[in-house]
């Protein structure tokens, strides 16, 4: 129900300054540049608003009315139109009073309804996670926006007054309250242009979130050394002489850093406070745009420009709005000086935002400005996507890849949108998906094209996993992922592999030593295996058999003590002889457990022998490797192996190859090599005189027919004089 409130008499309100309180007088007051009939719409708002209010008390203590008012003075202090601030003052009156709709659009008009309609809907939000609640919520304050941008003024303002007033509440409250705004409120108000009210949120959230950082941040910049603040005062005379030399109109103003931005360059350069060397700087406004480029050339004549850090925001502007040239010069006693050099206009924008359309001009003109036309342009295609959106979750997914840049947002084939981090590649996208997904992916399609897993994908691309039942994870993944869900699977998964395949091996070299006793595992009974995995301490027989696998228990020693024998010279001589004649065979693929020596290096086809290593597993060697001699004297350890009829992949193998040296014989050489669908992976020099070099290819091949046909072509070649297996 609408209260009673008396009539609108404009003689008996002449003076909008007559007997109000003094926060009401502070708001005319800062609202002067308005037409006294408007400022005394104020007042008749600032009397509504009282009366709807009263009785109402802020957690401080405070009438209620007095955080409208003060929200209307923050966008006064912008130089918003009357209707914004009429607004403003009435934006809690449709959620916590009797007033309504249709009394607000009676007396201050259709457009002022509106704006408090509006801001009323965005009150409800509360950001505290990214679910499907605060998701439809940021929807209809994105909506809102698109109906008149003046909303999201007026609900900004009104969040930055709660910062100022944040000390009322409880702990948990500000830390929740502070998160939200650097989470949400000031990158939206970055994303509109409104620096001022940015950078203000970030420097409140930043102080109530973590108080003592802040503190110790702000003290260092206040306590800077005495030669800095030297250098500072030298560097504004020797700017100012020689702008006034050149007759370039300007205004020279010097600024510091905020705690929060030195903060956050620390944290995301990973330096110290004593590394961020340009907290202070200095911006440069002048008349036209000429004289900025005018301006730029005395700069850099006065003071030597840091190359590669010159950013010219006039001709590319940033997406709100922003423009500014920026540079930064060495100054004296190797100070970094950050110059910023715009014009008047552009210092307006850049402050303000999309606040400055509606700043009041006495020669009115409702032509938009630059960031108010970006603005809406953002807004209208956020509107666009938010029709063709599944699901609110996924709208807010679409307005983050604009305000949150360090992150990168991807559709799946179905429209789905996944966040990952800067620098993701495909591969993360597809854990991202589901980790099943991920283990068994072989390559993407990043919008359509084929992709390998390492790409780095870049926001707004569509990214489909192409996968194989037969894939699995490689240990080469790990160089690559970037988010910790893809790094925990990967690992997991090898980890789990690794496992599977040591049972699996560990098994058949259990087997073949309880064969050479005449036995089998099948035929131990299950009592004398319980017993033995009780008195060794293996919750399972699982766990004996990787361990068998990995040599850190011998298969000979086990089958006896399972078998029940008591000496080696107890077994039949004949069965101690198929140990060796079955051989286990293998593809390579056993992660964890069979690895092959670099000293020859095996690739499939050639004659191989299996070493029994302790902690290592099986390590293959080449039968006609220099070392097996040394391996013969523990013929326990012998494992008897050849390759199975399913090997597939790549191994190294390496050559020493002999060429004339001269210029473009290493090029025809590696040409050769890559004709034969070799990778090479490294490439030394073992000699090297005027006439020959003598190098080493590290290379991959799949098995022993592949490297002959590579040696082949490599023989080939003119200038190669010789070539060997290593």
């Amino acid at each position: 129900m609408t209260p009673a409130r008396p009539a609108l008499d404009h003689a008996a309100v002449a003076e909008p300054l007559g007997d109000v309180p003094d926060y009401v007088r502070q708001l005319l007051k800062e609202a002067s540049y308005l037409p006294d009939d408007q400022r005394m719409r104020l007042r008749r708002a600032w009397e509504v608003g009282a009366q709807a209010h009263a009785g109402q008390t802020r957690k401080s203590g405070e009438p209620y009315i007095t955080h409208p008012v003060a929200v209307a003075k923050v966008l006064a202090e912008q130089g918003l139109d009357a209707e914004t601030l009429i607004a403003a003052i009435l934006h809690d009156t449709l959620e916590d009073t009797p007033l309504g709709r249709e009394a607000i659009a009676r007396e201050f008009g259709e457009t002022v309804a509106e704006l408090v309609d509006g801001v009323t809907k965005l009150d409800k939000l509360h950001f505290r996670d990214r679910q499907e609640a605060a998701a439809e919520s940021f929807r209809k304050m994105m909506l809102a926006m698109s109906r008149d941008l003046r909303v999201i003024l007026i609900k900004l303002a009104d969040r930055l007054h709660n910062m100022r007033t944040l000390g009322a509440q409880s702990a948990e409250a500000r830390k929740r309250i502070a998160r939200e705004t650097l989470e949400i409120y000031a990158p939206i108000a970055q994303r509109l242009g409104m620096n001022l009210f940015k950078a203000e949120l970030q420097d409140l959230g930043f102080r109530a979130l973590y108080p003592y950082r802040h503190a110790v941040i702000a003290k260092r910049i206040r306590t800077q050394p005495v030669v800095r603040r030297q250098a500072m005062v030298q560097i504004e005379a020797a700017l100012a002489q020689r702008l006034a030399k050149e007759k370039v109109q300007h205004r020279l103003v010097s600024r510091v850093k905020s705690p929060w931005s030195v903060y956050s360059k620390m944290r995301a350069e990973q330096k110290s406070f004593g590394q961020v060397m340009d907290v202070f700087g200095f911006r440069i406004v002048v008349r036209t745009v000429a004289d900025c480029y005018h301006a730029l050339g005395v700069v850099h004549a006065t003071y030597k420009p840091l190359d590669a850090r010159f950013r010219d925001f006039i001709a590319i502007p940033k997406a709100n709005g922003y423009q500014s040239l920026h540079t930064v010069l060495f100054g004296p006693y190797g100070s970094p000086v950050e110059v910023q050099i715009r014009t008047e206009e552009m210092d307006l924008i850049a402050e303000r935002g999309i606040a400055a359309h509606w700043s009041y001009k006495s020669g009115g003109g409702d032509a938009p400005t630059s960031a108010q036309t970006r603005a809406q342009g953002w807004i209208a295609g956020l509107i666009e996507s938010q029709r063709s959106a599944s699901s609110s979750l996924e709208f807010l997914e679409n307005v983050k890849v604009d305000l949150f840049p360090d992150e990168v947002y991807l559709f799946t084939p179905k429209g789905d949108i996944l966040a990952l981090p800067r620098n993701a590649t495909a591969l993360d996208f597809a854990y991202a998906v589901h980790t099943d997904v991920g283990n068994h992916a072989v390559a993407a399609r990043v919008d359509g094209k084929l992709a390998p897993l390492r790409t780095k994908l870049a926001s707004g691309q569509r990214v489909e996993i192409i996968t194989a039942k037969s894939a699995a994870p490689k240990p080469q993944w790990l160089e690559f992922v970037v988010t910790g869900k893809a790094r925990t699977a990967i690992r997991q998964q090898l980890k789990q592999m690794e496992h599977e395949d040591a049972v699996q091996i560990g098994h058949r070299m259990l087997d073949r030593a309880l064969e050479a006793l005449g036995s089998s595992l099948d035929r131990v009974p299950a009592q004398r295996v319980d017993a033995f995995l009780g008195e060794h301490r293996y919750p399972r027989l699982e766990e004996l058999l990787a361990d068998i696998a990995l040599g850190n228990r011998m298969p000979a020693q086990v089958a006896q003590a399972l078998a029940r024998v008591e000496s080696e010279a107890a077994r039949p001589p004949k069965q101690r002889l198929t140990v060796s004649e079955d051989k286990i065979l293998i593809t390579g693929a056993e992660r964890g457990v069979i690895s092959f020596a670099n000293c020859c290096m095996p690739v499939p086809g050639d004659e191989i022998m299996g070493y029994h290593t302790t902690g290592k597993g099986i390590v293959v060697h080449r039968l006609d490797c220099a070392n097996v001699a040394d391996y013969r004297k523990s013929p326990d350890r012998w494992v008897a192996i050849g390759w199975d009829r399913r090997v597939k992949g790549d191994f190294a193998a390496a050559l020493r190859i002999e060429v004339d040296n001269r210029p473009g014989a290493l090029a025809q050489v590696a040409a050769a090599i890559a004709e034969a669908e070799s990778n090479i992976d490294r490439v030394e020099y073992l000699e090297r005189d005027a006439n020959v070099a003598v190098l080493k290819f590290s290379i991959e091949v799949g098995d022993r027919r592949h490297l002959a046909d590579v040696i082949r072509r490599v023989r080939r070649l003119n200038v190669v004089l010789g070539i060997q297996r290593i």
